[in-house]
């Protein structure tokens, strides 16, 4: 019988549910492992795999960790194709209904939303995803709709379509009087009325990685934001020259989700070598080799990598983005909530800002 049951759909969510079993073990209340002790509680992980490669084939290194952990992974091709969400709901039926405890890393997800509008476990825990976890717990608080930072406020189509299932998700992503739930989180958050956060400081991947070799220079931490149409590329690409300039940077570690063409151009412009990461960027790093300097845009990164690397004398920034670098189709919340992400990093993360948006202006430490 699966008592517990995690949804995965990217390579972070399933490092932390690592982390959280990891955690459980650890406290001595639930082993994550199929076998051995007869009081172990089983936990299941299924992968419901996304379509690009990149992802895909981190999620495949990332499962085959999770199985050498003694985790049961099971791989569903749940966007493959047409008739795939309904033979995913089928499939899922019976180890969702069985689950004391379902854990997930994205409460946004329309999968998700609709699989737990289908059957709500009694146990509820997320896991970080990015820094949709601080969003999440935001609204939950507030009592809003459940709604990307990045989107613009009016619904499309689509969400249209999709709103009564965002409006159920909703409910059964807060806590009642039969069902608990959990945020698992390396991230600064006010915990929602009724909800527990428990904190994710990486004991894992520090016990089971490194400590990492230091190389002399930096190395800079891409993000996706130009992607999901918040930042201006022009912009991203002269800030991404100054920054390698600045530090010395010699590598550019690339999010999953930037596109082929905006890592060219950087790679010309600043003759950077672009490293397209084979697992999650906390454990590259804690493996190594890494620079003594890692600088970040804002992301979830300026608060993971400091657990990660604790000890290791690795330094971690942060740079501010400027309201002049966002587009003019960006959402009105896109300029607060990135301020708040650079605003909460660990006070060990230096700060970095830079002067409007003149190609003379030059980075200066906040």
């Amino acid at each position: 019988m699966t008592r517990q049951l995690a949804f995965v759909e990217s390579p972070v969510q399933l490092l932390n549910v690592l982390e959280w079993a990891h955690t459980q073990d650890s406290g001595g209340r639930t082993a994550p492992s199929t076998g051995g002790s007869a009081d172990a509680t089983p936990l299941t992980v299924v992968v419901l795999s996304p379509t690009d490669p990149m992802s895909r084939g981190q999620l495949r290194r990332m499962a085959q960790l999770a199985r050498d952990q003694g985790l049961t992974v099971r791989w569903q091709e749940a966007r493959g194709g047409r008739g795939a969400l309904v033979r995913t709901l089928r499939e899922l039926a019976r180890p969702l209904r069985s689950a004391e405890r379902v854990i997930i890393g994205d409460p946004f997800s329309r999968y998700v939303q609709l699989l737990l509008t289908l059957f709500a476990p009694r146990h509820l825990t997320v896991v970080d995803d990015g820094t949709a976890t601080m969003e999440y717990a935001a609204q939950l608080g507030r009592g809003e709709r459940l709604v990307r930072w990045h989107r613009k406020g009016s619904l499309g189509p689509r969400e249209l379509v999709l709103a009564p299932v965002t409006t159920l998700a909703r409910r059964k992503l807060a806590p009642t009087r039969g069902r608990t739930v959990e945020i698992f989180t390396s991230l600064p958050l006010e915990a929602p009325p009724g909800v527990t956060v428990t904190e994710n400081a990486y004991a894992w991947t520090r016990d089971t990685f490194g400590p990492p070799l230091l190389t002399g220079g930096a190395d800079l931490v891409g993000t996706s934001l130009v992607e999901t149409g918040v930042v201006d590329a022009d912009h991203y690409a002269r800030v991404v020259s100054e920054l390698a300039r600045a530090h010395g940077a010699t590598r550019y570690f690339a999010h999953r989700r930037e596109s082929a063409e905006k890592l060219h151009r950087i790679a010309v412009e600043t003759g950077l070598q672009v490293v397209r990461p084979d697992l999650p960027l906390e454990l590259i790093a804690r493996r190594g080799p890494i620079g003594r300097t890692v600088v970040s845009f804002p992301s979830t990164v300026v608060h993971t990598l400091p657990l990660a690397l604790a000890g290791t004398g690795v330094k971690v920034a942060v740079i501010d983005i400027a309201p002049e670098w966002l587009r003019a189709t960006a959402s009105p919340r896109a300029q607060g909530f990135l301020a708040g992400i650079t605003g909460t990093a660990a006070h060990e993360v230096d700060r970095l800002t830079t002067r409007a948006a003149h190609p003379a202006d030059r980075l200066e430490f906040g």
